[in-house]
């Protein structure tokens, strides 16, 4: 009795407060690689007068922040009323160095599925993510639902949340067959290209076709207005070309060759006085035969009387010899 009242121990369980420190603060940086803490001889002394579970496991609780973890101990070597914890662990329950956290003994069953999500997508990029998890997790008693652990790999640093862990809260990893399943990471995003609509590919070639053609001006051919050469306005328009006009076009020179000098005559002035210029009998010949057969029309065609003029130089001739 004397023993537990000197350090503070009461009742069948394990019980007491201590100030916690890094693990830097005792050098041994083999701590930070698990869940264990360092406690002092006094406890040691204290558990086993009890009739306790083994392996040792302690529930941690901060009653300033209200956070719970577990963990489970490898040394008793720490000075009296301190213990030494990894860093990591300190950051889960919100400690600084030297704040008090309260200890007590706690039996927790063994765990038969975990869920756990990385902080980065770093973690996914080693080579077997898996093996290096289940090596780490050797150093490991348990693990505790809301904490992250520290998985130190290739001089780097991942940190991995355990977001579920079956059938309780806090479970037991110690000789169990426990199954693992991954999250996606924290900073993991999805490709841009999922969060697009999705277009079929015929709607999409429409869609840029359209997009050049507002962007860049087209290009006509052949636009803009006739102009004679005798400078009268032109009110000519150019038929359209058809199946039935390429035809034509092949027997057009033998027709006008055909046709009478007065026929000829007659259409032709028939047509002037409209006001278009038609070349030719047919109105449909080809661009190509029309030079030809407007030559033809205007050598048939009478010469015009015109008005007598004043002509110098004319009348009857006179010698100078008499």
């Amino acid at each position: 009795m004397f023993f537990d009242d000197y350090y503070g121990y009461h009742g069948s369980s394990f019980e007491q407060t201590y100030r916690c420190y890094s693990a830097s603060f005792i050098d041994k940086p083999q701590l930070e690689s698990g869940d264990k803490i360092i406690m002092p001889p006094s406890a040691l002394d204290r558990l086993a007068s009890l009739h306790i579970d083994y392996p040792m496991l302690f529930e941690l609780y901060n009653a300033a922040a209200e956070r719970v973890s577990h963990c489970g101990v490898l040394e008793f070597v720490a000075e009296e009323g301190m213990i030494y914890m990894p860093y990591w662990m300190m950051q889960n329950l919100l400690l600084q160095e030297g704040d008090t956290v309260r200890v007590k003994n706690a039996t927790l069953p063994k765990g038969t599925y975990v869920k756990l999500q990385p902080h980065t997508k770093d973690f996914l990029d080693i080579s077997n993510p898996k093996a290096i998890l289940e090596t780490t997790l050797r150093s490991f008693s348990c693990l505790t639902t809301g904490d992250s652990i520290m998985v130190a790999y290739n001089n780097r640093k991942y940190y991995i949340d355990i977001v579920e862990t079956k059938p309780a809260s806090a479970i037991s990893i110690i000789e169990t067959d426990c199954e693992v399943d991954f999250a996606p990471p924290l900073d993991y995003k999805e490709p841009e290209q999922r969060r697009q609509p999705s277009t079929t590919p015929s709607e999409a070639p429409d869609q840029d076709q359209e997009a050049e053609a507002d962007a860049e001006p087209k290009f006509n051919p052949f636009t803009g207005i006739g102009r004679r050469l005798d400078g009268k306005p032109s009110e000519y328009q150019e038929p359209a070309i058809s199946s039935s006009l390429v035809n034509h076009q092949i027997e057009s020179p033998k027709n006008a060759k055909q046709h009478s000098a007065t026929s000829t005559s007659s259409s032709s002035s028939a047509r002037q006085s409209v006001g278009k210029l038609i070349f030719g009998s047919n109105a449909n010949n080809a661009p190509k035969e029309t030079p030809k057969v407007a030559t033809e029309e205007t050598k048939a065609e009478p010469p015009k009387k015109e008005e007598p003029r004043f002509q110098a130089f004319t009348g009857k001739s006179y010698s100078l010899k008499g």
